[in-house]
């Protein structure tokens, strides 16, 4: 039988709940429960950070580390968060104090999910058809350098890259022999990143020498020569090696011996693992027939608003005809990169002109707007956003419509990832483990501010607003394609038939998406569900509330909270209802 969503996140509401205890008790026990968990989860963060998994909030620089991924290291962080979970479950929530049992909330889910990981083995797949870890370590040199200590400790950092890489190398051998891969299919042509640094002709061509480039004025210049020699060797003899021979394995080994077949439930322990990470993406317990259903009940309702947005553009055919249309019209794609970056930048700047009037709270971090890296772009998303940046994909500009751009920026800019971020960031007196992205809560955010940009008036045409429509039935879609690749049977050629007929996106990221869902098993499940319940949440304050409902107010509540599980949500709302609608941030005297 069917679950509704909202029905869904109450009980597990009161599953999190988890009893409370009478309220003479919790002001008896509540002191003594909370020292005990904040013990638990400040042991927990030292050690994270002692292990490379986190940073220290001191630590604003260049780390002279990588992080240890062999298997043994990862077996002990296995067993340390199997102990970490078994501390937690001897605390009864009922006996925390209000705020604690959100952060306990919080954090059980987050050790819970990481466990989950190490139980599966999920490190002996550092690959899939978004990102690898030779893709990641790429970014580094990207962040602003500052101080000498940060140049000294990346070219560390470098000379430890090849050991690193022969770690992860090892990962993928014994993923491999047990047949944890991703799909073979999604992995051709994943390899051009490897290609760029390992073909390069000269050092200085590679994105590892991009900061020797131009030194910050802290940093000698008698010092910069030797650095920029130092960095030319290090690359030259270290880093293009270890790309070298990555790429080697992973087109004569890896490729032709990774597993043929598409849905998680094919792997090993495959049922249980998309089960684990359904859990983990959305922060639900529903089931992959339960989404399918869900999936299959919101494209039918964005398909009715489509048909009503194509009438206002007087267009008179059907629906595959004006998809057609959108897609092959040249008034509806840049034809420079400059062009589609410029067309960004004024629908952020639309969003500031109105930002008052929809958010009482505003971050005090900016974000830049910049093309996704050449080496990267052809398999990358259409833009990602995150605090200081918005990065939008300059690649291929035919399969970049105008016309999705507005939502594409309000999701990655502001008020979506851009936004919600540094503002999470900017909350006083939230314990570390608190910062973490909680993809369904993240994701839903992004995607409810698309739709916000209808209310603000962000969309002035009604291809821009179709724009946003199909930007919502690619996500209500990835609910059915998810479910269907991973537990359905579906094949990849029905996926993209199934995004090619209800969406506006052209081929090209139509196929890098599909690619993407394959081989990163329910992370698209997080996007609409997260959606659907900031609007039940808004929408059941607005009834309660009736007049006093403030949407300033209500933004403020949802986005003061960083990042949460859905049923943690949905408490808050509770409360914000029960205490009038007020602001969550004090008013200046």
């Amino acid at each position: 039988m069917e679950k509704n969503l909202g029905a869904v996140l109450t009980t597990a509401c009161v599953l999190l709940s988890l009893a409370a205890a009478p309220a003479g008790a919790v002001s008896a026990t509540a002191s003594s429960a909370d020292a005990r968990f904040k013990t638990i989860y400040t042991k927990e963060w030292k050690w994270r950070v002692s292990e490379r998994l986190a940073r220290a909030d001191d630590d604003h620089g260049v780390s002279a580390e990588l992080a240890r991924v062999d298997a043994p290291a990862q077996e002990a962080r296995r067993v340390y968060w199997e102990g970490v979970l078994k501390e937690l479950d001897g605390i009864r929530p009922g006996e925390l104090s209000h705020g604690q049992r959100v952060d306990f909330a919080v954090y059980r889910a987050q050790i819970a999910a990481l466990l989950d990981a190490q139980r599966f083995r999920e490190y002996e797949q550092p690959v899939n058809a978004d990102s690898a870890f030779w893709t990641d370590v790429t970014f580094t040199p990207r962040r602003p350098f500052k101080t000498l200590e940060d140049y000294r400790n990346y070219l560390k950092q470098l000379a430890a890259l090849p050991g690193y890489f022969a770690q992860e190398t090892a990962n993928m051998r014994a993923g491999m022999a047990r047949g944890f891969t991703p799909p073979q299919v999604t992995l051709r042509g994943r390899d051009v990143a490897l290609v760029s640094i390992a073909d390069a002709k000269t050092p200085q061509e590679t994105v590892f020498f991009t900061p020797f480039k131009n030194f910050p004025g802290s940093v000698p210049s008698a010092e910069q020569e030797a650095l920029r020699t130092q960095a030319a060797t290090i690359i030259r003899d270290g880093v293009q090696p270890a790309y070298a021979k990555v790429l080697d394995f992973f087109r004569n080994e890896y490729v032709p011996k990774a597993r043929t077949t598409l849905a998680a439930e094919s792997m090993p322990g495959g049922k249980a693992y998309y089960q684990s990470k359904i859990v983990e993406y959305t922060t639900t317990n529903l089931t992959a027939e339960q989404i399918h259903a869900i999936g299959l009940a919101e494209m039918a309702k964005i398909r009715a608003e489509m048909h009503e947005t194509m009438k206002k553009a007087d267009f008179k055919g059907d629906l595959p005809a004006f998809l057609a249309f959108l897609r092959t019209d040249p008034q509806f794609y840049a034809k420079t990169p400059k062009e589609l970056l410029m067309h960004a930048a004024w629908t952020a700047k639309k969003f500031d002109a109105k930002a008052d009037q929809y958010f009482g709270y505003l971050p005090r971090r900016r974000f830049a707007i910049l093309p996704v890296p050449d080496d990267q772009a052809p398999f990358y998303t259409a833009g990602r956003g995150g605090p200081g940046s918005y990065w939008v994909n300059t690649y291929n500009l035919p399969a970049r419509a105008l016309y999705s751009l507005p939502a594409l920026t309000l999701h990655e800019s502001a008020p979506g990832h851009a936004f919600q971020m540094p503002v999470a960031l900017e909350q006083q007196g939230v314990p570390n483990f608190r910062r973490a992205y909680i993809s369904a809560f993240g994701e839903g955010w992004a995607l409810y501010s698309e739709r916000l940009g209808v209310e603000m008036g962000i969309y002035e045409t009604p291809y821009e607003h179709f724009g946003m429509l199909s930007y919502q039935a690619w996500r209500a879609s990835r609910l059915v394609v998810d479910t269907g690749i991973h537990a359905k049977g579906w094949t990849r050629e029905q996926a993209q038939a199934y995004l090619m007929e209800n969406t506006a996106l052209a081929r090209h990221e139509v196929e890098t998406e599909v690619d993407r869902y394959i081989s990163w098993p329910g992370q698209a499940l997080s996007y609409y569900l997260g959606q659907m319940a900031i609007q039940e949440a808004r929408a059941r304050a607005e009834k309660a509330l009736g007049p006093k409902f403030d949407i300033r107010n209500f933004h403020d509540t949802v986005l003061q909270l960083g990042s949460v599980p859905l049923p943690v949500l949905q408490q808050r709302i509770d409360a914000f209802i029960a205490d009038g609608g007020k602001s969550p941030y004090p008013k200046e005297s």
